[in-house]
């Protein structure tokens, strides 16, 4: 199978989806692997990199996707790149869907087979190809949310670990999974007064038994949210409906009981944010604000952090591509019922219930699908 890469598009996208390890790996199985030139400098990998590896390296993003079996991206594909794909491919990257319904009628009409990495899932019911990312995401949301907090960019002057004498910023985190549990342990050793909220007690009795007081726990109800609102300096965004759009658990009219100055980071943006006035912005125009609060909905922020976040995601996606290039794609999904939960598109077909729920379209099972 020949593998290739794009050099992603982006704003402040500095990620590349396949690095120079993962192209001599795929080369040690018998695959032809092309690269964007350039694609992986803003990881810090130069085409050299890539040579050595064995992988073929190209002028222009159309010659990757006019040639390869399989193309290999983080980001979902832009515009532009939709118009190159084609039936037959197959495209292994990030689509969130849910949120996207251009995209998601670009992918249908190419007739582009697209596995999403957000979607595939462990034996357990995880999401491996999603966990790096998240976890970059959480750990980064605290970082950026007190850059937010200070004065010179509208925030409430607010210091997250305080000093003698003064006490911490307060931040509410919303969701317990594995962004919300990086974002706590990240704020809290800054020295935040940190809540993470949840309405699974089970998972909130694994963060008390797991974390031992380093961060409070509280159950998601609406009068406990809307007093941690009142209080919160920061309130990090980190709910997750695999799949699916995600729940708004912060209105417009709640904004008006927070206190003015107060930041709200929204990681759940890609899949249309968990805060009813979010909308996503780039790293080069991260935050607004509306009614006095301030807003960071930067879509990709692991971009900030581009090589530690694609060697993270490397090592996730990389056992995944080997398998869809050795087996084909089809083999690979019947082998594997977590990778076929992947399957977002084939050949016209949306295969994806949660996004065919948020989108109001028809959906086809991909067990239907991999049996034709």
């Amino acid at each position: 199978m020949l593998i290739g890469c794009p050099k992603e598009i982006k704003p402040q996208e500095y990620r590349v989806g396949v690095t120079p390890a993962a192209a001599g790996e795929a080369v040690a199985h018998g695959h032809g692997v092309i690269i964007e030139t350039g694609a992986g400098l803003g990881a810090g990998f130069t085409d050299d990199d890539y040579r050595a590896a064995g992988a073929e390296i190209v002028g222009t993003a159309a010659e990757i996707f006019q040639r390869a079996d399989m193309v290999v991206k983080v980001k979902e594909p832009q515009a532009v790149e939709r118009k190159q794909l084609r039936g037959g491919q197959l495209l292994f990257t990030y689509l969130h869907l849910a949120p996207d319904p251009d995209q998601t009628r670009d992918l249908l009409a190419s007739g582009v087979t697209a596995i999403a990495y957000e979607t595939v899932t462990d034996r357990d019911g995880r999401l491996p190809l999603l966990a790096p990312m998240s976890e970059v995401a959480g750990k980064l949301a605290p970082q950026v949310g007190a850059w937010t907090l200070q004065k010179a960019n509208g925030g409430r002057g607010v210091l997250l670990g305080g000093v003698p004498g003064v006490t911490p910023g307060k931040v509410a985190v919303l969701g317990g999974g594995v962004v919300g549990t990086q974002a706590a342990r990240v704020a809290a050793g800054m020295g935040a007064d940190v809540t993470v909220f949840d309405m699974s007690l089970t998972r909130l009795r694994q963060l008390d038994d797991s974390f031992r007081g380093e961060f409070a726990t509280a159950f998601s109800s609406k009068a406990r949210l809307a007093e941690a609102l009142e209080e919160a300096d920061m309130v990090i965004g980190a709910v997750l409906i695999p799949g699916a759009a995600a729940p708004k658990l912060v209105s417009r009219a709640d904004l008006g009981m927070m206190r003015p100055g107060a930041v709200l980071v929204d990681v759940a943006i890609d899949q249309g944010g968990c805060f009813e006035t979010s909308k996503p912005t780039t790293h080069q125009d991260p935050i607004y604000e509306v009614d006095g609060i301030m807003h960071y909905c930067v879509a990709n922020m692991p971009g900030a952090v581009a090589r530690t976040s694609t060697l993270a995601l490397g090592n996730a996606t990389l056992p995944y591509m080997l398998r869809l290039a050795d087996l084909g794609w089809r083999d690979a999904c019947r082998a594997d019922e977590g990778l076929a939960a992947g399957l977002n598109t084939h050949a016209g077909k949306l295969t994806n219930y949660a996004v065919g729920r948020a989108l109001e379209i028809d959906v086809t099972s991909p067990q239907v699908v991999l049996k034709s």
